[in-house]
């Protein structure tokens, strides 16, 4: 759906996709939101992001486009304000079912084919972050 390469499990029902052609940008919600102020005005939309409640967190999913930073002062910067890029491995998805746990739940959902570039994303989170965080 919406060119979601997804796989349900059929024993938990949980719904994942494995990285590959989609990637995804995972960082806490208060910098995500920053990120998404920035990005909407920038015209840089539909944006399907889901949200972890429990853990704090938002995962952008983005076109796998990121290639490995090799800058190591921007590598900290990320790392420290935990900003992930996730490029191998399953992305797990909201279930279309009401969670009683909220685990997952879409802030806005994938509405069609269109991923925004992981670099975009990453560049604008980064613009956001200040040159040293604290240790």
């Amino acid at each position: 759906m919406c060119s979601l390469p997804t796989v349900i499990d059929p024993q938990s029902g949980r719904i994942t996709m494995r990285a590959g052609l989609i990637g995804a940008v995972m960082m806490p919600t208060d910098l995500a939101r920053q990120v998404k102020t920035a990005l909407d005005a920038r015209g840089v939309t539909p944006l399907p992001i889901i949200d972890h409640p429990r853990a704090n967190m938002w995962t952008y999913l983005v076109r796998a486009d990121i290639r490995p930073i090799g800058d190591p002062a921007e590598l900290a910067r990320l790392w420290r304000a935990r900003v992930v890029v996730i490029r191998d491995g399953d992305i797990a998805l909201p279930s279309p079912l009401p969670d009683p746990l909220m685990i997952r739940t879409w802030i806005s959902p994938a509405l069609n084919a269109f991923r925004p570039p992981g670099t975009v994303v990453l560049q604008c989170a980064l613009e956001f972050l200040p040159d040293h965080l604290p240790r």
